[in-house]
């Protein structure tokens, strides 16, 4: 009995974890400027231990090596060590602490603007093409500022080589 319940503990984790680790926002996306329809960046979004986190690969107007010069020296939450202004932009978890909610919607952390170093609470929706409001595989970027206040943006799905690719 323990062995047949131990197996079927098993099945289930594998399960679970295949489950997440299937999730429809996971991958690489492009953020683009909902004004100009211009890309800014490539993300790639992933999972560590069950927690959502985004970090930028490449961005569109700026240098490798680009600091985050307008963030604050640190944020609540924020998963790596150091002072937040003096790390580059590519690289680090700008999303992070969000938990899922349903398949393809995570909800419950936050993302940082390192453009203006502005903080958000952050929730992400898959939208998949349907070819009437959603023409291509889509990624809503939702952050507020609280109480439902904030703005979206939406990011379309790349891969890793264009994503990682869009340096001047």
């Amino acid at each position: 009995m323990k062995k047949i319940t131990a197996l079927l503990f098993f099945i289930l984790m594998t399960a679970v974890c295949f489950a997440q680790a299937n999730d429809p926002v996971l991958g690489y996306w492009l953020s683009v400027d909902e004004k100009t329809n211009k890309v800014t960046a490539g993300w790639q979004i992933y999972l560590e231990n069950g927690v959502l986190f985004g970090r930028i690969v490449s961005l569109a107007d700026e240098p490798r090596g680009t600091l985050a010069t307008e963030c604050n020296a640190s944020y609540r939450n924020f998963p790596l060590p150091g002072r937040v202004n003096q790390m580059e932009v590519a690289g680090p978890p700008w999303i992070f602490g969000l938990t899922k909610h349903t398949s393809g919607e995570w909800r419950g952390g936050n993302i940082i603007d390192p453009a203006s170093g502005n903080m958000y609470i952050c929730k992400i929706i898959h939208r998949p093409a349907d070819g009437r409001r959603y023409q291509v595989e889509t990624l809503e970027m939702r952050g507020e500022i609280g109480l439902g206040i904030g703005r979206s943006q939406f990011w379309r799905r790349s891969t890793e080589a264009e994503a990682s690719n869009l340096w001047p």
